[in-house]
């Protein structure tokens, strides 16, 4: 992962990182017992919702400062291809007889 220039969204990932270990951790401890109480469940609710508004804030943030891949489905479906194709030998210079 890259160094964010922004620091709001370098906060988000290092949350977004506590938050999913948390998390794991509650999951791990309740995965013997038969059921988790109120207070646990609304403890792994209460992550999964952080969890989920810095994965949007984050995504938010690529779209707007990601630059497009040439490769890209939206790139690639926005050139014509009707004139294309690969396996065409190359065309050869006609030749003139002296």
């Amino acid at each position: 992962m890259t160094a964010d220039s922004d620091s709001h969204i370098a906060w988000q990932r290092a949350q977004l990182k506590k938050l999913r270990a948390a998390l794991k951790e509650i999951e791990a401890d309740q995965l013997g017992k038969a059921n988790c109480g109120r207070a646990t469940q609304m403890t792994i609710d209460q992550l999964q919702r952080k969890i989920g508004e810095s994965g949007r804030c984050i995504a938010e943030y690529e779209r707007r400062t990601r630059r497009p891949l040439a490769t890209d489905l939206g790139s690639l479906a926005s050139v014509s291809w009707t004139n294309w194709n690969a396996n065409l030998p190359m065309a050869k210079a006609p030749r003139h007889r002296a």
